[in-house]
C-alpha cells in the first residue's frame, strides 16, 4: 500500500502561519489542518488546491507518496 505524506507543517511554520490562520484561509477547521499534517486525513482535491494556493507551493511540493507497505 502506498501512503500519501505531506510537508505542510514545515511550509506553514516557515511562513509563520498558525494552523488556525491556514484553516481560516482554506475554509476548514484547525482540526482538519492538524489531521492533514499528521497524515490522519487525506484532503479532497479542492482542499489540496486551496492549500497549494495559500502556501504558495505546487501541489507536488506539498504532497508525496511514501513507499509501498506490503
Amino acid at each position: 500500500m502506498v501512503k500519501l505524506k505531506n510537508n505542510i507543517r514545515n511550509v506553514r511554520r516557515n511562513m509563520k502561519l498558525s494552523q488556525e490562520e491556514l484553516a481560516n484561509k482554506c475554509g476548514v477547521t484547525r482540526q482538519t489542518i492538524n489531521a492533514i499534517e499528521n497524515n490522519k486525513y487525506d484532503p479532497t482535491l479542492s482542499l489540496a488546491f486551496k492549500l497549494s494556493i495559500h502556501l504558495n507551493r505546487q501541489i507536488e511540493k506539498l504532497f508525496f507518496y511514501e513507499g509501498e507497505n506490503k
